[in-house]
Parts: structure tokens; sequence; C-alpha cells
């Protein structure tokens, strides 16, 4: 991976000096790992005039936690030799040392202390915005990173699949995400890729319900939306069940509605895509049927070393789809009082000669009565 990171900083690097600036400071946890593999917790990456280097609080641990690795071997590491250091301000020093003239930061992840901070320790320092750079050379993913997510996929696919063969009914929305969360980790997850949620009878269908100690009841709607971090990388998948024999036919209608827009927004996954053009394929589906007024803010989102990453796939967005870019496709309906449907898949964009989307997560869309 040494090669990867060093093309990837080499990228960055050419975007910073078009912009005028002789070194860049990295701060965001997630772009630091893209960057330059994982890391622990409060460490930077400064890419300099004469090297690169990532500056942390302390000595790197011989066997870091959450079975992630090592960060990119190539690169020096400058640890702070007293503890309460800040290693951003730290490396705005060393660029001064170096002889930099010109900074350019994150300051969308760069509280107003912290930046005043840096001008203190270096104010001859010439601080630019490199702004969502990182981010931008995220969104298209390569086949490393996408077998991260599938296997991510694989195991939210797995930790869901074994609580549905279990007894549900009387257990606490708590409860049930509590152990989803146990099974991600014994399945090889790093954790849970966020917050689980579990929503049951008139909290079903909403889009980051926290878990509630609601007890599960016969005729309930279920829905349960969860993620594996496996290696950094995150996933998402969400579904929605009936407890019972039977559902009853407003729940059959509802939940055959918000299927049908999925699959609307999963068929416009092409590269060249509008991002408003897939919010638009399952919006429009919904609001043909009356359901225009509360649906959620998007249809999906990007995913990967962040749960929410770009591109975002809603009304106003700009940009169109590439190949190789992970989304969530995750329409929903929730009628308050009575409940909803939410179904979430993660897909990779691939064109129509390589087979169209890549479904990653493959749990069955049927309305299961369980």
């Amino acid at each position: 991976m040494s090669e990867v990171h060093a093309a990837r900083r080499a990228r960055l690097r050419d975007r910073a000096q078009a912009g005028g600036s002789q070194s860049t400071l990295v701060t965001n946890p997630a772009n630091v790992h893209y960057l330059a593999g994982p890391a622990p917790q409060g460490t930077v990456l400064l890419l300099g005039r004469r090297e690169d280097m990532l500056v942390c609080t302390g000595p790197l641990d011989e066997r870091p936690a959450g079975g992630e690795g090592r960060p990119d071997e190539t690169l020096r590491v400058h640890a702070l030799s007293t503890p309460g250091g800040d290693p951003a301000v730290a490396a705005a020093d060393l660029a001064a040392a170096t002889g930099a003239e010109s900074m350019a930061v994150e300051e969308h992840h760069l509280t107003v202390t912290r930046h005043r901070a840096l001008r203190s320790v270096a104010p001859t320092l010439r601080l630019t915005d490199i702004g969502g750079a990182v981010e931008q050379l995220r969104v298209v993913k390569d086949e490393a990173e996408i077998s991260c997510l599938r296997i991510g996929a694989e195991i939210a696919d797995q930790a869901l699949g074994e609580l549905l063969e279990s007894i549900l009914v009387g257990r606490t929305e708590r409860h049930l995400a509590l152990e989803l969360e146990r099974r991600l980790v014994d399945h090889g997850a790093d954790g849970p890729a966020f917050a689980t949620s579990v929503a049951t009878g008139p909290h079903s269908g909403k889009r980051g319900h926290r878990p509630t100690d609601r007890r599960v009841e016969e005729g309930d709607f279920l829905s349960v939306c969860l993620g594996a971090a496996y290696r950094g990388y995150r996933c998402e998948i969400g579904r929605t069940f009936v407890i019972g024999t039977s559902p009853a036919d407003w729940q059959i209608e509802l939940y055959d509605l918000v299927f049908a827009a999925q699959r609307a927004a999963r068929e416009s996954l092409t590269p060249g895509a509008a991002y408003r053009d897939v919010d638009r394929a399952a919006r429009q589906v919904l609001d043909s049927a009356g359901y225009s007024e509360g649906l959620p803010a998007l249809t999906g989102h990007g995913v990967g070393l962040e749960i929410d990453e770009e591109p975002q796939l809603a009304p106003a967005a700009m940009g169109k789809l590439d190949a190789c870019v992970p989304v969530t496709v995750e329409p929903g309906v929730h009628l308050p009082g009575r409940g909803g449907v939410r179904i979430d898949d993660t897909l990779v964009v691939r064109p129509e000669a390589d087979g169209g989307p890549e479904l990653l997560t493959i749990t069955t869309k049927e309305l299961l009565a369980l």
C-alpha cells in the first residue's frame, strides 16, 4: 500500500502547489488514513517541502488496536516529546522551520481556536484553504477499497441474517441493537460503522431512529439499519420486516411502494448519471403515490472511510457519478403513529459493460413475516 499512499499524496501535493502552497497539513482522521494508512488517534499528516511526515502525540504502538494495521512505513514519524501538545501546531512549527512560506490546511476541520494556534506558532506561515480536496480524491475507490467494503457488507449480512432466525417478540429495540453490534464484531468487523438503528411499530421507517426500550409486538413493522466497519471502511444495510404470521394490506402496499422507489434509484446508478437524477428516480415514485411530504432529505450518499461522504444523492446535489463510486440507496416512508418502511443497500457504480451496479448488501428484500 505504500506506493498507493504515495500516489495519493502526490495528487494532493500537485493540487496544493497549483494553489500556491508549499506545504499541506491534513487533520481530518479519515483523510490522514486515506493518504497514510491507519494512524493513532490525533495524528496529523504534513506534506512538507522536503519530506512528508506523520506527527503524533506519542510513539507508535507496536501492536495497534482495531486490527487496521500500521501507517505507511515510508513516512517519517515525529512524536511529540511532551504530553498534551497539539500535533497540528507542532506540524506548523516544523513546516516553518524548513523554510515554507505557505501551508494549505483543511479549514472545514479546524476549530477557530486551533486555527489561531497555528498562526501563533508560525506567524510567518501564510495559511490557505485546501477545502475538500482530499474528500474529492476519496470519492472514486480502487478495488482494494471496494474489497474492504464488500467484506464489511458480508459481515453485516451475516449479523442481520442471524438476528432474523432468533425470537424477536418481547425484546426491546435497544437490546436488539446491542446484539447486532456484538454479532458484527464476532464476525470480524472492527466495530459498527455507525450507531445501529432498530425501530419497531410506530418508530419504524424513521431514518436514524435511536433505539428505545419499546418491545417488539405482533403485527409491528421492524426496521433495522446497521453497518460494519472493516479495516476502516464502512458500509450500510437497512431492511424492514413484519412481526407476525402475515402483514396487513396497508403494510404490503407501503412496502411495495418503497421497494419500487428503491429499485428505480438502483437502476439509475450508471456512470455519468447526475446525483439529483438518482434522487429524483426514487422521489418520483413516492411523490406519485401521494407521499411528497416528510420524505428524507436525500435518497443516498457515498460511503468509505466515513459512513456519510460524497456524493450526496439529493434534489439539489451537483455533479455526476463515476464508475467505482460506492453509494447507499435508502428511500423510506414513515407514517406518524403507524410506522413505515426503509430499504437500504450499499452498491458500487459500474458501467453496463461490467454488469451494472454491484450490489454489496445481499440480504433478501422480500417482505418477510418473522
